[in-house]
Formats: structure tokens, C-alpha cells, sequence
């Protein structure tokens, strides 16, 4: 299995976030993951009454803003929720402008990423996208892949519900061939048969929107990702946003099951 960091991700993976200085930040801790339901496009078109198309478009921008701004303050993964399984359910004429804009951001991105040493994965069930979008994943990704500042992961035709289901289809099989024992099958058997199975669990979890949920994103992931809910509409949402979201972050206390004083005397 391939480890996008190199030795790099074996220091880091002995810790669960990293303290960095920044100019904006002192010394606060830095998720190694971050993931961001994009929420809000269409209704912040409606609100200056334009049509939807145009909060998708403007929310390409925001997009940029995130990635870069990531890079910047040292985070290694960032996972954005472009396309659910659910958003099927839209509009055709609006699922049909997505799916263009999403050939065309990636066609217009790919120097940009490369300029800031950024690899794009996707994620999801790609295989109900037109060719034409496959084809353009496949080559983003491509001439992306050699990068290694940090890993940007679009979940596109993505839900929590699925990934887990294929991970258990996948474990089903590996079981019905005799590779492993329904014995054998844990925590971490399970986990490397999902989506991204390479990288750590998301630390930190935004939604922008106003709404709070999680809406089927990454939900075997998520289990101990800290939960942030930003009234802004996606395409308002900055990079001076952003860092006021890493800076929440790196002020809570992150137990995962112990007590408080545990937390504070654990490396």
C-alpha cells in the first residue's frame, strides 16, 4: 500500500496533530487532517438573487483560497465533499453544470497545484461519471502525483454509508476466497478496505452553511474528528475563516476517551 508522505508520515503518524508557528497562529496545533462539507453555494446565489449556477462557480474560488491556505499552515490532507451520492437527487440541468464545472476546474487547477506541490485523489464511485470526467480525474491525478506537500482529496459520487458498504463487501469476499477468517475480521481489517485507508482519520471536521450535520460524509472516519459548524455560505468562507477554524481547534483538548488529565500528560 502506497504512503503518500514517505518517511515523513512515519514521524508524523507517532503523533496525533503537530504544533506549528505561524504568523497568524502561536504555536497552536495543526490538524495533520482536515475535512470540509462545501455547503451553502446555491443558497448564497439566491440570496443576491442569482441563479444557482453562480454560487457553485464562486465556490471554486473559495476552494483555491482553502487548498492553498492549507498548504501554508502545514496541513497534510485536506478532504473536500464536492459531489455527494445523494446530490443525484437535483436538478438535472444543476447536476449537469456541476459535473461540467468539475471538468473544467480540473482541467483549469492542475498547474496551480503543481505550483504548490499538491496531489489530488478522488474518491467515490467514479464509474457513474461521464467518461469524459473519468478521463479528466485519471489525468489530474496523473500530473499531480509525484507532489508532496499535502494531499487534496475530493470525495465526487462519495457517501459514508457506501464507503462502508463496499469495505464490507470487500471483507465479504477476501473471506468467501479464504484470505481471512470472519474471526480475524477488526478495527483495522475494516479501515484498510475503505476509501483511504493510507492516510489518519480527518482531526478536524467544518461544514459551512449554518447547517449541523454531517450528512453522510465520512462516517466511519469521522468518529473522533472535531466538529466545526461555520455560518458562512462556502463561497464566503476565507482564508481569515479558515484560520479561525484551525485556531478552535488547536485550542481544544482531545481526549479520545480519557480523562482530561490523561489527555494533558499524553505525548
Amino acid at each position: 500500500m502506497s504512503r503518500p508522505y514517505g518517511c515523513l508520515a512515519v514521524y508524523r503518524a507517532l503523533n496525533n496533530d503537530r504544533i506549528v508557528s505561524s504568523a497568524n497562529q502561536s504555536r497552536l496545533r495543526v490538524p495533520r487532517h482536515v475535512a470540509i462539507v462545501m455547503d451553502g453555494n446555491g443558497r448564497w446565489a439566491v440570496r443576491r438573487r442569482l441563479p444557482r449556477t453562480a454560487g457553485h462557480r464562486a465556490g471554486v474560488k473559495s476552494v483555491r483560497t482553502i487548498v492553498e491556505e492549507s498548504v501554508r499552515q502545514g496541513v497534510e490532507a485536506l478532504t473536500l465533499f464536492a459531489f455527494s451520492s445523494e446530490n443525484w437527487r437535483r436538478p438535472k440541468s444543476e447536476v449537469n453544470f456541476l459535473l461540467e464545472l468539475f471538468v473544467g476546474a480540473l482541467r483549469a487547477e492542475v498547474k496551480r497545484l503543481n505550483e504548490n506541490g499538491v496531489r489530488l485523489r478522488v474518491i467515490g464511485e467514479r464509474s457513474a461519471f461521464p467518461e469524459k470526467l473519468q478521463w479528466g480525474i485519471a489525468e489530474a491525478e496523473e500530473a499531480t502525483k509525484t507532489n508532496e506537500a499535502m494531499l487534496l482529496q475530493v470525495a465526487a459520487n462519495y457517501g459514508g454509508r457506501w464507503d462502508i458498504t463496499q469495505a464490507a463487501r470487500r471483507l465479504a469476499a477476501d473471506a468467501r476466497a479464504g484470505r481471512i477468517a470472519p474471526e480475524d475480521v477488526d478495527e483495522r481489517l475494516f479501515s484498510d478496505r475503505l476509501s483511504f485507508p493510507d492516510l489518519p482519520d480527518p482531526d478536524l471536521f467544518i461544514r459551512t452553511g449554518g447547517e449541523q450535520r454531517i450528512s453522510n460524509f465520512l462516517l466511519w472516519q469521522s468518529a473522533y474528528s472535531e466538529l466545526y459548524f461555520s455560518e458562512l455560505m462556502w463561497p464566503d468562507f476565507d482564508g481569515a475563516a479558515y484560520r479561525e477554524a484551525l485556531a478552535d481547534f488547536g485550542h481544544r483538548q482531545r481526549r479520545f476517551g480519557m480523562t482530561g488529565d490523561q489527555a494533558d500528560q499524553a505525548p
